[in-house]
């Protein structure tokens, strides 16, 4: 099992910056990648950035490309998510995941996750 703790959300205006913790347990294996997904109201989940454990490689969705930035701490198991130039658009509920799946912008491979962290951006 893999357990995911996430932190750091909270309201900001647009134009503004918000760090996202993610605290990971358990199963490394379960781990090779670990991402941020998140979920707007009346929308459907989306794969926002993943990182390989191992590799340290890094992949985007377009939509947050040159503003968002996912690195990871491994001697403390914790992966963040710097999230910059915030736009209203990118208010959701934000999600850790990870998957045992070394393709880590494969997006429905991550089938761990954490009980997510709410980031209200405000015109």
């Amino acid at each position: 099992q893999v357990q995911l703790v996430e932190s750091g959300g909270g309201s900001v205006q647009a134009g503004g910056s918000l760090r996202l913790s993610c605290a990971a347990s358990g199963d490394s294996v379960r781990r090779n990648c670990l991402g941020w997904f998140r979920q707007a109201p009346g929308k459907r989940r989306e794969g926002v950035a993943g990182i390989s454990t191992g590799a340290s490689s890094t992949y985007y969705a377009d939509s947050v490309k040159g503003r968002f930035t996912i690195s990871q701490d491994n001697a403390n198991n914790t992966v963040y998510l710097q999230m910059n130039s915030l736009k209203p658009e990118d208010t959701a509920m934000y999600y850790c995941a990870s998957t045992r799946f070394r393709f880590c912008e494969t997006w429905s491979a991550y089938n761990y996750w954490g009980q997510g962290t709410q980031v209200t951006v405000s015109s």
